[in-house]
């Protein structure tokens, strides 16, 4: 028997909202047969809108069947991974779940990745299909040998468009070019198979069988505390139960007849729970963006006005901006959680103000499905901290040198967090798995907590040294080693550096070769060609000589402070 913690008791159950259960309790159904469930109970409802094209629920299930068909046709069978490179679009939705329909496993990218950042997923996960943007098809399709799928499947997202924005896009004016630009490309790579091709054959066989709770749904790759990215495994279970406990932890949401937005990234683990499967299981519209834009957004509320919305702060502040101007009614939105950076208070007054409706922070990690934890949905929401558990969750806070051993409450220590959300290891890295997921199923955040009597937690310093910026993980070292290719970097140190809105940016601080000079645009430009955009240093500093420890290690401590200094004595 385990031996009891500060924290056995679970006191913030008496926080929770009105309504909100203890516990979720069993998941005793996959994704595939929470979808199919949807599709029976909400057929005529609308599941998807893109660019105000609608596609009901008994049209998505015939999609994810006929899709799943096409892919079992090129070979997909059970416990394969299936590569998904693609933006927030009705394809990407399809695509998840036809995957999961054969029993196989998703693989979710980032289609801005350039070749070099996808190389080492591919090669780890040896997903034989991948399912691209036809814009990203030449980035999969330059992969080497050992690391290219064999089958790619292009997917034009104009395809989706209502008839009368595709004639539009193809009139012979600038304004056309562009938005046709930012939407599809012609890739240059052979032997692609069309999506349109994969989705127009017959559906499923029913007799097909379906997977388990207990299977890997999803491969969902994190930088964890090195540069090396980690396939964290996440099961039907896993992923099911967030979306369960999501759905308990906002008990005023109506059953078939709410409108999420989808502006997060369904490739974030943040994003795809939100909206791919918490959204999908209680029969919502979810409205997909495929980039976050305030125009966009302005556009589609005046059809489809939107009741809950998952993002990040910029978001909000960008949103709340638009409110003030007159540009945007938010006052339809009644609940909203932020998550992947820290919420700042000034954000959440605005938010609150511009619409009414209730602005609570949230955390987790992707090992966690990923939410772990959240701020009330009513008054005893706590402002500034991250919440207290989700129902069926615990914590313990721990010596960061001893997880085994529990600290008195009150005190800093690391946050373990278990539960039915957390994962069941690394993909093929079982030394890893073995440092994080400790006995009884406890696994570590890497972040320093306090908690309240009450169970309100405070995340307060990180232990692992990764930039949260935009809600994406970066790992400095990937940085620092782009950085160390240019020939005038003869080091780097690559940190996070706290904004006033709570929100961090990427920057850098090199030391240049003897003989060479320092040009922090060209560094910055050199960086967009082998980093995705988000990675890109956005200040880059010189320094004579790198802060280094005794056995000559970068102090990327001692660099963050003297960075953060110099920038608070700018004018």
């Amino acid at each position: 028997m385990e031996a009891s913690h500060p924290w056995s008791d679970r006191p913030w159950t008496a926080q929770y909202a009105q309504g909100v259960p203890d516990d979720i309790g069993e998941v005793t159904e996959s994704l595939v047969d929470m979808m199919a469930r949807s599709v029976r109970a909400y057929r005529r409802r609308p599941a998807l809108v893109f660019f105000g094209a609608t596609t009901d629920y008994r049209e998505l299930g015939e999609r994810i069947e006929r899709a799943a068909e096409g892919l079992r046709r090129l070979g997909v069978r059970k416990g394969d991974r299936v590569a998904l490179v693609l933006p927030n679009c009705p394809q990407h939705v399809v695509a998840f779940y036809a995957v999961l329909r054969l029993g196989a496993i998703v693989v979710e990218h980032n289609p801005l990745y350039t070749p070099r950042e996808l190389r080492h997923q591919f090669e780890d996960h040896e997903a034989r299909v991948a399912v691209v943007w036809d814009k990203a098809c030449d980035a999969v399709a330059e992969l080497p040998r050992d690391a290219r799928p064999r089958t790619i499947v292009s997917v034009d997202l104009t395809e989706e468009l209502p008839l009368g924005r595709r004639l539009a896009l193809r009139l012979p004016v600038k304004k056309a070019r562009e938005a046709r630009q930012r939407l599809t490309a012609r890739p240059r790579a052979r032997g692609l198979v069309p999506w349109r091709r994969l989705v127009s054959g017959r559906r499923l066989s029913r007799r097909h069988p379906r997977p388990a709770v207990d299977d890997i749904a999803l491969l969902q790759y994190t930088s964890g505390t090195t540069g090396d990215p980690k396939g964290v495994i996440l099961t039907h279970r896993n992923l099911r139960a967030n979306a369960m406990q999501g759905r308990a932890w906002v008990p005023g949401l109506r059953e078939g007849e709410e409108t999420f937005y989808g502006v997060l990234p369904l490739f974030h683990a943040y994003g795809l729970t939100l909206c791919l499967t918490f959204a999908m299981s209680m029969g919502a519209k979810l409205v997909l963006f495929p980039t976050f834009d305030v125009g966009l957004v302005a556009d589609a509320a005046k059809a489809d006005p939107p009741t809950f919305l998952p993002a990040v702060p910029p978001i909000y502040d960008a949103l709340a901006r638009a409110a003030g101007q007159g540009a945007i009614d938010l006052s339809t939105v009644r609940f909203a959680i932020s998550g992947a950076m820290s919420l700042p208070l000034a954000t959440v007054r605005r938010w609150e103000e511009a619409s009414g409706g209730l602005l609570v922070e949230g955390y987790g990690m992707t090992e966690s499905s990923p939410v772990a934890l959240g701020n009330p949905m009513g008054p005893t929401r706590r402002p500034g901290t991250v919440g207290v558990p989700f129902p069926g969750t615990e914590i313990r806070v721990v010596s960061p040198d001893d997880p085994a051993t529990d600290v008195p409450a009150g005190e800093r220590g690391e946050l373990l967090v278990r539960g039915p959300q957390v994962f069941s290891g690394y993909w093929r890295r079982p030394d890893e798995t073995a440092q994080t997921l400790l006995p009884g199923g406890w696994a570590r955040t890497g972040d320093i907590v306090t908690v309240a009597e009450d169970g309100f937690v405070t995340v307060v310093d990180r232990i692992k040294e990764l930039i949260i910026t935009g809600g994406f993980n970066v790992a400095p070292r990937e940085v620092e080693e782009t950085l160390e290719a240019h020939p005038d970097v003869e080091a780097a140190a690559v940190v996070g550096l706290r904004r006033p809105d709570g929100a961090e940016q990427v920057a850098a601080a090199v030391e240049v070769r003897e003989g060479r000079t320092f040009d922090a645009a060209a560094l910055r430009d050199y960086c967009r060609t082998h980093l995705a955009a988000y990675k890109v240093p956005r200040r880059i500093v010189q320094m004579d000589r790198l802060p280094r420890s005794l056995v000559g290690k970068v102090l990327r401590r001692e660099v963050r402070e003297r960075m953060a200094g110099e920038e608070a004595r700018r004018p």
